[in-house]
């Protein structure tokens, strides 16, 4: 009999969280060895081109520079502070006396017991507090780089004995936006986990939903082929004005 009430849960959501991580492991085997065919990879090579430049120009462009990273960390800040908010609220209904259960007992297919009910909110806590741990990091190497990049002489470095390079400005600033994108991605999951509170079936459709969403989101149609080579033979501004692009 027990079975019968969690069977669905048991099949249905994790064949949804499986189905959400294979398709980023795809995409990040993608944007590793065909990083110009995904919309991550692209920006990834803007932002450096971005930020090389910004260190380059740093007495003209120094305020253009502040305000963007600014906004970025806005934007950062903005995400986990919904996060932690969410986490609050899920705190509070796990912790609470009233048995949210009770209305949905006849309406929810799957299991809907106490220890149902447990596991559900804890897991999507667990998703969300690791959301905002992801966009608190991210916020962290912003504000590093929204420091370093205004460091003088940062760029060039002909002498090679400088430990602040516009490489590893660009490394943080990588790492920054790749830890707001994983949170991002999470903060997804969470919403799309938020519906187990409903059944099992509305998670699988949601995940399904989500991952179509994404692919026609994360990667470039085949007819940008002459916008991706633009992008691919732009030097970056570290390159010397004669030379090649990346090695």
């Amino acid at each position: 009999m027990e079975w019968r009430k969690w069977y669905l849960d048991v099949i249905l959501v994790p064949l949804a969280l499986v189905m959400m991580l294979c398709y980023h492991i795809y995409l990040s085997f993608m944007v590793r060895t065909h990083p110009f065919s995904t919309v991550l990879g692209i920006n990834s090579r803007g932002r450096r081109i971005w930020i090389s430049s910004m260190i380059k120009e740093n007495q003209k462009m120094n305020i253009l520079t502040v305000q963007t990273l600014r906004n970025v960390v806005m934007g950062a800040t903005l995400m986990a502070t919904t996060c932690i908010l969410l986490c609050a609220g899920l705190a509070a209904v796990i912790s609470s006396t009233y048995s949210i259960k009770k209305p949905l007992n006849d309406a929810v297919y799957g299991a809907h017991g106490d220890i149902a009910i447990a596991i559900k909110y804890l897991t999507i806590l667990t998703i969300f507090i690791f959301s905002f741990f992801s966009h608190s990091l991210s916020i962290r190497f912003l504000n590093q780089v929204a420091m370093l990049v205004n460091i003088p002489n940062l760029y060039p470095n002909p002498s090679g004995d400088l430990f602040l390079t516009s490489e590893y400005v660009c490394e943080l600033f990588d790492k920054g936006f790749f830890l707001s994108t994983v949170g991002n991605r999470l903060f997804y999951a969470g919403f799309s986990l938020m519906l187990w509170i409903f059944g099992p079936i509305l998670v699988f459709l949601s995940v399904l939903m989500m991952v179509l969403v994404l692919y026609h989101v994360d990667f470039v149609s085949l007819g940008n082929n002459k916008e991706k080579q633009r992008i691919v033979d732009c030097p970056r501004a570290s390159d010397p004005p004669n030379g090649g692009g990346d090695a």
